[in-house]
């Protein structure tokens, strides 16, 4: 297979995306003005930024639809002209949007879901009615969503997943989908599970040690910026699809404005992948 091109640009999605506040759609625009600054890519910006609804997914979901289709399309224009992907998401639940449109351009592909929540529930099973919680067998087709089902369940690597639901354990423990749990040797268990695949990275800020980086979970038990910097080395070596980072708040609850330089650090092993071509293929 031959190369894919760099990354065309920056896609910062500011649309609806369940949100409960709107400090991560500030984040989307904070962390595009850093990266554009870094690694030199234009921004386009997509969606409308909408005051947050903070209610079921039921509604939730109906509202986001729209912007969530326009992101689908950018998306799937970028990698159908063989170009790599990198998309900022205010929240996971616009993966509803991008994973079946990687999947569908990019059959086989691995993806690697950095977080600390299993985003595994069903609409059936959910204790919050969260739309964030239920991204990955959304965009396998488990339930309806209205934005491709082009996934499945078993593409998926989750990294760093640490507060799991019941539903979400037995489909770990049934082996439909994989989990490569914070602890010594990361980034070689990591590879071992990509197996040799091109890789689409997704970066949920939560799977991080709380206080690094503002987010609206903190999770004890996560990655520190240095494991996350070797994880995106490792997956570096493999072809990288594309990226997406998402929760990421542009301030602490308190106002104290989000520190950026440490976590682009962290990934640029990653932004280098995009923007050079680099990655054996």
């Amino acid at each position: 297979m031959s190369a894919s091109l760099p990354a065309a640009g920056i896609l910062a999605y500011i649309g609806r995306a369940g949100d409960r506040n709107d400090r991560a759609v500030a984040g989307v625009e904070l962390l595009a003005a850093h990266l554009s600054r870094e690694i030199r890519l234009p921004v386009h910006i997509v969606g409308t930024a909408s005051e947050p609804l903070a209610v079921d997914w039921t509604v939730e979901l109906p509202a986001a639809v729209p912007d969530l289709q326009r992101l689908a399309r950018e998306l799937d224009q970028i990698l159908s002209g063989g170009r790599r992907a990198l998309t900022l998401l205010p929240r996971c639940a616009a993966g509803l949007a991008t994973l079946p449109v990687v999947a569908k351009r990019r059959p086989g592909t691995a993806i690697v879901w950095f977080d600390a929540h299993g985003d595994c529930n069903m609409p059936d099973r959910t204790g919050t009615g969260y739309l964030g919680g239920m991204v990955l067998t959304g965009a396998a087709g488990l339930w309806p969503t209205g934005l491709g089902s082009d996934m499945t369940l078993d593409q998926v690597i989750l990294v760093g997943s640490r507060d799991l639901d019941p539903g979400e354990q037995e489909l770990i423990d049934a082996g439909r989908i994989a989990l490569v749990e914070c602890g010594p040797d990361l980034a070689d268990r990591l590879c071992a599970a990509v197996a040799g695949r091109p890789v689409y990275l997704h970066l949920d800020c939560d799977v991080l040690e709380p206080g690094i980086v503002p987010t609206e979970y903190q999770v004890t038990g996560g990655l520190s910026l240095a494991e996350l910097r070797s994880a995106c080395a490792a997956l570096a070596a493999f072809e990288v699809v594309g990226a997406e980072v998402a929760e990421l708040e542009a301030a602490w609850p308190d106002g104290t404005p989000a520190i950026l330089d440490p976590l682009i650090d962290a990934l640029r092993p990653i932004m280098d992948a995009l923007t050079n071509g680099a990655g054996a293929i």
